[in-house]
């Protein structure tokens, strides 16, 4: 299936028209679709997972070993997306909040008002939740979206798509406001980057190949949601018993997605201790460990580390582990291979604690605690649109107020400028 130039604009006029709707409801017309949606997805959960099911099937049918967890629904995903809903209708509307105001000399009133940002095209791969998560952030913060995901999950997204729109334009949805380019054809995502006229920015979120073709290609503004090379450096006054539990987390609970530890990176002065411990651990757990020349002693089972090791976001239960001498050593490592994204310290040592997070450049430094908590609804931000770590504009995981931007109004009495 092909999709021309001309069906992707009539997606966009389309979507342009909703958004200057959308930005006019109130937060209890919004509330209200997003409720409807909610219920929506639970009353048709078995629709949603028959078409799942077919996704998982022809993945699978291409190739026999290839992973599904991000592109699998269950129940108890579905029932998540349900409540991913509920919380975005139950979180503060940002539209019309008044930022900052003053009063000039001259008799000038001056108010700065967020408002949302129009037309979102978001690109993303294999997970299904993003489809929900995506309408439900846009819709909430007044912006009408155009959504490509990837060919795996083309039927869940059809299906979804198809589910909350019909609930919700039956309580006040514009048409137009949550629209799913439906084919699979990878051109379709040129056309996409192309529309400047319509879509006011776009955001790709997936692997590294997709989010440097958005960035390569695009006409458009693009709010980068950045790969997941995540860190735990465990320093030399660490709890070890802590150390072992944040790691195991941070690699195992899921590995598959963007804030999942990728390296560990440990004090020389406890290598000897904690190493075997957490390497037993993580290798009960199913991890493949990839050791550099220091750490490689106290590993059994693990491999040698290359260098092109210490870059990669493996997404899988891999981990590449090294031992440093201090932590500026390992601020510096971070520093050099890192993402941006998430990285942690565990540490007793307030100084050591502070040279990490005054040294490590990223979205979301943490100390004593699993990198998997950057995540919009563990912030309390309700769903996400993804989690940027590029400087501009948003950094972290983007909620509600990443979604919108601001207006200055101004009000005067007719005062003339000399």
């Amino acid at each position: 299936m092909t999709t021309t130039i001309s069906e992707l604009q009539e997606k966009a006029v389309r979507a342009r028209a909703a958004a200057a709707q959308l930005a006019a409801l109130t937060r209890a017309d919004k509330d209200r679709i997003l409720v409807a949606m909610a219920k929506a997805i639970e009353a048709n959960a078995a629709e949603i997972l028959a078409a799942n099911a077919s996704d998982v099937e022809n993945v699978t049918q291409k190739k026999s070993n290839a992973p599904v967890d991000r592109l699998l629904l269950n129940e108890k995903r579905i029932a998540e997306m349900a409540a991913a809903l509920r919380h975005v209708a139950a979180l503060t509307d940002p539209v019309g909040e008044v930022l900052d105001g003053w009063r000039l000399p001259n008799g000038l009133e001056i108010t700065k008002v967020r408002v949302p940002l129009g037309v979102i095209g978001i690109i993303y791969e294999s997970r299904p939740n993003v489809t929900v998560d995506a309408a439900a952030l846009c819709l909430k913060s007044g912006n009408a979206t155009i959504l490509r995901g990837g060919s795996d999950a083309i039927l869940s997204n059809i299906c979804l798509v198809k589910i909350i729109t019909e609930a919700g334009e039956k309580v006040g949805l514009p048409a137009g406001a949550i629209q799913l380019i439906e084919t699979t054809d990878r051109a379709a995502v040129g056309l996409l980057m192309q529309m400047d006229k319509y879509i006011d920015v776009l955001i790709p979120r997936g692997g590294h190949d997709l989010i440097q073709r958005v960035k390569r290609e695009a006409r458009i503004p693009v709010i980068e949601t950045g790969e997941g090379n995540c860190h735990v450096y465990v320093d030399a006054s660490a709890d070890l018993d802590m150390a072992e539990r944040v790691t195991v987390n941070a690699k195992c609970s899921r590995p598959s997605v963007c804030n999942a530890a990728e390296k560990l990176l440990v004090h020389q002065a406890i290598a000897a201790e904690f190493l075997p411990r957490v390497g037993k651990a993580l290798q009960d757990a199913g991890v493949e460990l990839r050791a550099c020349e220091r750490s490689l002693p106290y590993l059994k089972g693990a491999v040698a580390a290359t260098e092109e090791d210490w870059p990669t976001e493996y997404l899988a239960m891999i981990m590449a582990v090294k031992v440093v001498d201090s932590v500026e050593e390992a601020v510096a490592h971070i520093s050099r291979y890192g993402t941006r994204h998430s990285d942690a310290i565990i540490t007793r040592d307030f100084t050591a604690a502070q040279c990490f997070t005054h040294g490590v450049d990223s979205a979301a430094v943490y100390v004593n605690t699993s990198t998997r908590f950057t995540d919009g609804g563990e912030f309390g931000f309700g769903a996400e649109i993804g989690i940027s770590n590029q400087k501009l504009h948003a950094r972290g995981p983007m909620g509600l107020a990443e979604l919108t931007s601001y207006k200055y109004i101004v009000v005067g009495e007719g005062q003339i400028r000399g």
